[in-house]
């Protein structure tokens, strides 16, 4: 598929610290217009800055899934890459930066290769083009599917400035000033600056989910010697440029979004290119890992210190010429195939993986055009909080049920959001979680099309962002710098602690060496009390540091477990969790509705992976659904039938009262429901299973001792209180002692006593069949005696029926409701009815 142009392309190719993107930047400067694709928000963002400080604010825009910095007169625009105006094909992005630029850049192109992101690098190096100019960044690896895809390009190959050289592997403790530490997980990286902080007084952390301004503060320390020593995630190896001399690798596998693997030689290139810069060389290695233990091996130093690495044959690519006929088509045309073997076909993307799960309701596959390019556009929707594709379709729903029929999202809903994730406290995680949070918003703020006001909201999620990361920056610089322990740090990493190996037994003891320093209990680790502070929070550090692999081993286990596994638990203080045995994993908060609760994982599953992490809330949340489903089932029946536009009107009412109240209702309090039902609604409820009793309205099946259980544990969750006392499985009646919250969810009170419904509703049936038949004594005085009915329990019973004793008969009295024989027919009386109509 090769591509033809006008204007020439020139590939520049070679290894980092080459001066590429330098090079780009004066090109575009040089122009009148011009764009640059970046592949991370931090790299457009620093970019910007100096594009700024060369051009003056009015000529420079940054285009990112959440900054929007646009003026109407500028002329240079730093982009992700996926925010790049590209004229037609694939985009999920506003269409309003419609023009021609004199010069087109995209960065770092070999990422055409990345399995999540790679079909959107291709894309760019195929279309992106400047009238005058374009410019096409990269490692030499690309040369071979360049001169095959584009065969007119011009390929500039380009040294690097100065000598990288493998030097082994090191300590932690032993680390040389200047060095930065790449690990390949968050969890991993705050273990490590953790440590540093022990060893060497402080570390400056980078990873690629921080905040501009976070990054920024924490790069700005190490750049000012506040200290020697940063630890970051791979993001590193983007193109950011910091004074660092040695590159140590914490470990060579990481996790791609399917699986573990070991790191490719370019991809360590990439990151180990960060040592040195300009003239000035630099180091690369490993914290403790030989060649034999995982280490780097000969060919892969020998090929990064050489810069000899495996050319490309390949490049991830999907289609960007989209079908909008319908969602089907759509997904159709998403799906195509390329007939140039080079461009091999993407895995499946988060962004098509969410359309799919939405478009398997029916009524959301048939939308058409406009709908079908909006319902597109929320799909684009990044997955900021890593929460995977199930959960993350939850929210793009929503959002598509406000913008699809060209609506705009509800301003209340939106505020609140951002008023929660408007908080400044907790630790670390907490901050970082809810930086990702706000970064869902902010995309969301910088879509026009959504919201009635989104330069308003942009501005609110730009604030809260800002405050947010001054306060990582803050709890960031407070956990991790801390120069005056340095001396006692040394100290006791003399002893070399941080080589021990940790093991975890079968009872859950975990050991560092020979020492058990405390207890895994499910996910939860417990330091050993008696250990001395300084070596337990030394010892804490590594075994939370190696024990992620046992952690996630565990989660996976459970994620393929049988549902029996899981049960729904109180807790001491009365909230409702889910278990698995004595081990809690979440717990519910109020959702959507009472048979939709939300799920909050527990605090300890925070050290899984993110993957894992996921996968796990996943199942837990699929365990919930169909316990709910097998337990309530009539209840999710009615909650349908209340929102259900076939319904009529009166069923929908009196539905969706009877599904608020957990499906117990007494009768006076739906009086005027029920006086508006029609023959047919009765019919309607009957078959949903509802009975229409003379003093409650309720689902008989629900009554069971398990419909009892669920029912009072989600409406304990929705009013956010303590799961009440149950009564006694089975009891007929129980005493005024009894929990009123547990006892109201299937008796009625009398007085003293509690009598269950049904039971209520067998006597109150009876003595108006009796009453209404001229019958002398309306007391069912069977049943009443085999329940153990006291004679005042008849006589409370009987007044709410609509009867006074008079003398030794009964009488009507006429002001609770009507006469026996002047009543409204039961739901099953209109059955019958309906039958003898159409005999």
């Amino acid at each position: 598929m090769a591509r033809r142009f006008d204007a020439p392309v020139r590939a520049i190719l070679g290894p980092t610290n080459t001066g590429k993107t330098h090079l780009a930047i004066e090109r575009m400067c040089g122009h009148s217009s011009g764009v640059i694709g970046f592949p991370l928000r931090l790299l457009a963002r620093e970019v910007y800055d100096r594009v700024v400080a060369m051009k003056g604010e009015k000529q420079v825009a940054l285009l990112t899934g959440e900054e929007r910095i646009v003026p109407p007169t500028a002329r240079y625009f730093l982009c992700t890459t996926e925010s790049m105006p590209v004229h037609g094909g694939e985009s999920h992005h506003d269409e309003d930066v419609h023009r021609d630029f004199a010069f087109a850049a995209i960065d770092e192109a070999q990422l055409g290769i990345d399995p999540e992101r790679g079909h959107v690098f291709t894309d760019r190096m195929l279309r992106a083009r400047g009238r005058e100019e374009t410019l096409i960044l990269g490692s030499e690896t690309l040369k071979p599917v360049i001169r095959e895809l584009l065969p007119e390009a011009e390929i500039v190959t380009r040294p690097r400035f100065s000598t990288l050289r493998y030097a082994g592997s090191v300590k932690l403790s032993r680390l040389p000033p200047r060095s930065a530490v790449v690990a390949f997980s968050a969890e991993q990286v705050y273990a490590l600056a953790e440590m540093l902080r022990r060893f060497k007084g402080g570390a400056a952390v980078v990873m690629g989910a921080l905040s501009p301004a976070t990054r920024n503060a924490q790069v700005a320390m190490f750049q000012r010697g506040e200290v020697d020593y940063l630890v970051a995630t791979d993001a590193i190896g983007m193109g950011l440029n910091m004074d660092v001399t040695h590159v140590a690798f914490a470990g060579l596998e990481k996790f791609d979004g399917r699986r573990d693997r070991r790191l490719t030689i370019p991809e360590m290139a990439q990151i180990a290119g960060r040592a040195g810069r300009h003239q000035k060389d630099g180091t690369f290695g490993t914290l403790g890992l030989t060649e034999e233990s995982g280490g780097f091996s000969e060919e892969e130093v020998a090929a990064i210190e050489d810069h000899r690495f495996r050319p490309l044959d390949s490049l991830y690519w999907r289609n960007a010429q989209l079908d909008f006929t319908d969602v089907r088509s759509l997904i159709k045309s998403l799906e195509a195939k390329s007939d140039d073997p080079i461009l091999r076909p993407a895995p499946e993307a988060i962004d098509l993986a969410v359309l799919k799960l939405i478009a398997e309701d029916p009524a959301i596959a048939s939308r058409r055009d406009i709908q079908a390019r909006r319902l597109w556009a929320v799909c684009g929707l990044p997955d900021f909080r890593k929460v995977g594709p199930m959960h993350h379709a939850r929210m793009v729903r929503r959002l598509f049920s406000y913008i699809g029929e060209g609506g705009h999202i509800p301003h209340e809903w939106f505020a609140a959001e951002v008023a929660r994730l408007d908080n400044m406290s907790g630790d670390i995680e907490a901050l970082a979680d809810r930086l990702a949070g706000i970064r869902s918003w902010a995309y969301i703020a910088h879509r026009s099309d959504w919201l009635k006001e989104p330069a308003k909201w942009a501005e609110r999620t730009r604030a809260v962002e800002a405050r947010l990361s001054d306060a990582l920056h803050e709890r960031l610089t407070q956990r991790f710098v801390d120069r005056r322990t340095a001396v006692l740090v040394r100290d006791i990493g003399a002893r070399g602690s941080d080589a021990l190996p940790v093991t975890v037994a079968a009872d859950g003891e975990v050991s560092v060496g020979p020492e058990p320093i405390g207890h895994l209990t499910g996910f939860d680790f417990r330091v050993d009390p008696s250990a001395r502070l300084a070596d337990k929070r030394l010892l804490l550090a590594a075994a939370e540091r190696r024990l992620g692999d046992e952690l996630d081993r565990r989660a996976k286990a459970l994620v393929e477990a049988e549902d029996h596994v899981f049960q729904l638990t109180i807790e001491d203080g009365g909230g409702v969790a889910v278990a698995w045995g004595e081990h809690v994993l979440a717990r519910l908060a109020p959702g959507r509705s009472l048979l939709e609760p939300a799920l909050r994982t527990a605090r300890a599953l925070d050290r899984l992976s993110a993957p894992t992490r996921a996968a796990l809330r996943d199942r837990l949340e699929r365990w919930l659904d169909a316990q709910i489903d097998r337990h309530l089932q009539p209840l999710k029946k009615l909650a349908a039938a209340a929102s259900d536009s076939a319904s009529s009107p009166g069923v929908r009412a009196l539905a969706a009262m009877l599904a608020d109240a957990g499906g117990v209702l007494p009768r006076k309090a739906a009086l005027s429901a029920i006086g508006h039902l029609e023959q047919a609604d009765r019919q309607s409820l009957y078959q949903l299973r509802v009975r229409l009793g003379p003093l409650d309205i309720f689902l008989p099946l629900l009554l069971k001792p398990a419909g009892q259980h669920w029912r009072a544990a989600l409406m304990a969750v929705k009013q956010g209180q303590a799961m009440p006392a149950l009564p006694p499985p089975g009891a007929a009646t129980i005493s005024a002692e009894a929990d009123p919250r547990g006892a109201a969810l299937a008796y009625r009170r009398l007085g003293p006593t509690w009598l269950r419904i049904d039971l209520a509703d067998r006597l109150a049936s009876h003595a108006r069949k009796v009453g209404s038949g001229g019958g002398d004594d309306p007391v069912d005085r069977d049943l009443a005696t085999s329940i153990g009915l006291t004679d005042d329990d008849i006589a409370r019973l009987m007044g709410e029926i609509g009867f006074a004793k008079a003398g030794d008969a009964w009488k009507w009295r006429g002001r609770r409701g009507p006469r026996p024989d002047q009543r409204a027919p039961s739901s099953h009386a209109f059955a019958e009815l309906a039958k003898l109509k159409k005999k």
